[in-house]
């Protein structure tokens, strides 16, 4: 069971651009989930998704929030398991390669360890599709 779900892809646009996107709770709201968040180490933070996607709430905590890293970590709902986010921006020189990185997922086990990896994939892949809509300042609605 892989337990590292990676994702990348490049950004058309500037660092600073994609970096408030992702770390801002009022941008985050705008392309993902409503988020009360702050880039700020011990933040505890909470995302809250929409009605339509059960109104499920993740939470966690920052643990790394320097330009050009993010890192926390990820509960969702009442899962007993804790998993961790990780976000990297490389810049290319006028574009930005963003690579995520989620981690712990074999802690659920089992099966269901493998039915969350390819949820997460599935949730992180329309996470990407919004986030590079809202980067490209197209009209937009959260992912979740």
């Amino acid at each position: 069971m892989m337990d590292v779900l990676v994702k990348e892809q490049v950004f058309q646009h500037g660092i600073d651009k994609v970096w408030r996107a992702i770390s801002r709770g009022e941008e985050i709201s705008k392309w993902f989930i409503k988020a009360d968040f702050k880039p700020e180490v011990g933040y505890a933070y909470t995302f809250t998704a929409t009605e339509e996607h059960g109104s499920t709430q993740i939470k966690g905590t920052v643990l790394e929030a320097t330009p050009y890293n993010l890192k926390y970590t990820w509960k969702v709902g009442d899962a007993p398991v804790e998993t961790i986010v990780l976000w990297h921006l490389e810049d290319l020189g006028g574009q930005t390669k963003l690579t995520l990185a989620h981690s712990g997922i074999a802690k659920f086990g089992g099966e269901t360890a493998v039915e969350m990896f390819e949820h997460f994939g599935k949730g992180w892949d329309a996470c990407f599709a919004t986030l590079k809509t809202y980067v490209n300042d197209e009209e937009t609605a959260p992912a979740h």
